[in-house]
């Protein structure tokens, strides 16, 4: 069976056999959203740090005559226990002089000695791959002379926009909550009239601005007071920018989050990949559970959404990976298109992992693990704790960590403080729901008792 990596090279570059260069730029939306309208949001250095760091999933996705960018080299003993997987099998290069607070792909444009390897690259013919293409990507590959196995900045930031899904979903009859989106105050006093309708009638409005993303960018509105003060902040915000990208919709009552994958090739065709059932947590994502669990009703009503919508992105000329989001309401009614997202996502990265791991009939569940330690924990010394857990084999049930830089991110406590928060990734498998979640509830524990200082660093 050919595997993801062939696919997708087949897909959007030469064939199978085409090199790679894969740049896992987690952050991109963050830069499509620059000077863009938007909702007040937070995020902290310790976070950014952690985000940056994602770009270790990128280990994930090549085959050895590919290449992956890092910020730094990756744990060796982390490298190594993915290697004896099969895993993390193309070649690793870190930049010279990252910075904790900068993306991995300004790492890369501040380092003269990755330009050479990456231009000694395109000369040989490579693609760049990254998470997803803003204008530094662009400028990587203009640079470098690299191909992009994808669009280009421009269009993939409009699809990524949430106005553009709506409309897509509207000309599609794509069923989708009932809103309005909002480029005008005309729009938004419109779309505010409206939103004070379904408040009347006891109902929830969500506002989202164009390029939120993991729950920033996101408001429950649930009564009329609230709703008059976003739409003073938005006009505010339209008065000095002159901008103004929201959408006000109702709020559907969810049983399941939902994320599933296409790709759009180089000659317009689309293939559908997969469909699961997305983990998240006040709008935040959390992970993966494979399978998704939707009645072959439901999943037919995904796979054709997802081929519509891809058919329709090719006739816009956009080429490469497509994930979309969507949900499964408590009426029992599927809403195929909530979000499109013209990039990887967290899931493509699991791509391998489930080729590896997963035999038929197998379940699985992707998550995150957030920690909080007082000094930086090697991974040799997590790998000591967790190998009863580990999978001892392909088709075996148990764990395997999937990105451990997010770890110690943040390097150790900042002044002042006892603690730093790291995150750790996940993969577990078994064969059926009950056999995950139960692996699910160990590895807490254990994760719990190394927080503690109960086990030894030594």
């Amino acid at each position: 069976m050919s595997t993801f990596a062939k696919r997708l090279k087949s897909a959007v570059a030469d064939g199978p056999e085409s090199v790679l260069v894969f740049l896992g730029n987690i952050e991109v939306e963050e830069q499509w959203a620059r000077g863009e309208a938007g909702l007040p949001t937070l995020s902290s250095q310790g976070a950014r740090a952690l985000t940056h760091r994602m770009d270790e999933f990128a280990l994930l996705l090549g085959e050895p005559t590919d290449h992956v960018l890092l910020k730094t080299a990756p744990d060796p003993d982390f490298h190594s226990y993915l290697v004896d997987y099969g895993l993390a099998r193309a070649q690793v290069h870190a930049v010279g002089a990252q910075q904790t607070g900068r993306t991995v792909t300004k790492d890369v444009l501040e380092d003269p000695d990755t330009l050479a390897l990456l231009k000694e690259l395109g000369r040989e013919g490579a693609y760049l791959a990254p998470h997803g293409v803003s204008d530094l990507e662009q400028e990587v590959a203009e640079r470098c002379g690299l191909r992009l196995a994808t669009s280009p900045a421009d269009l993939c930031k409009r699809v990524n926009s949430k106005l553009f899904s709506r409309r897509l979903a509207d000309r599609l009859r794509i069923r989708q909550p009932e809103g309005m989106v909002c480029e005008t105050p005309e729009e938004l006093a419109e779309a505010v009239e409206y939103a004070e309708g379904l408040l009347a009638q006891g109902r929830t409005v969500v506002a989202k601005d164009a390029f939120g993303v993991s729950g920033k960018g996101v408001m429950v509105v649930e009564e009329q007071r609230r709703l008059a003060w976003l739409r003073r902040t938005v006009e505010r915000a339209h008065s000095r920018s002159g901008k103004l990208g929201l959408i006000l919709e109702e709020w559907i009552s969810k049983d399941r989050d939902l994320n599933y994958q296409v790709i759009v090739a180089k000659d317009g065709s689309v293939a559908f990949d997969f469909v699961k059932e997305a983990i998240t947590e006040n709008g935040v994502h959390k992970g993966h559970r494979i399978p998704a669990g939707l009645t072959p009703g439901h999943e037919a009503e995904i796979r054709d959404a997802g081929l519509a919508i891809g058919r329709a992105l090719a006739d816009e000329g956009y080429r490469g990976v497509v994930g979309i989001d969507a949900l499964l309401g408590t009426d029992g009614r599927a809403y195929p298109l909530t979000e499109i997202n013209a990039r990887y996502n967290m899931s493509t990265y699991q791509a391998a992992l489930q080729e590896v791991l997963m035999r038929d009939h197998s379940c699985a569940e992707a998550r995150q693990y957030p920690l909080r330690l007082n000094a930086p924990l090697p991974f040799a010394v997590l790998r000591r704790e967790l190998d009863h857990l580990m999978v001892a084999s392909p088709g075996d049930p148990g764990i395997v960590i999937n990105n451990f830089a997010t770890v110690n991110a943040v390097g150790g406590p900042s002044k002042g403080r006892e603690h730093f928060d790291g995150r750790l990734y996940a993969f577990l498998v078994g064969p059926d729901p009950e056999s995950v979640s139960a692996l699910d509830h160990r590895l807490g524990r254990i994760l719990a008792d190394i927080e503690k200082g109960e086990v030894s660093r030594a």
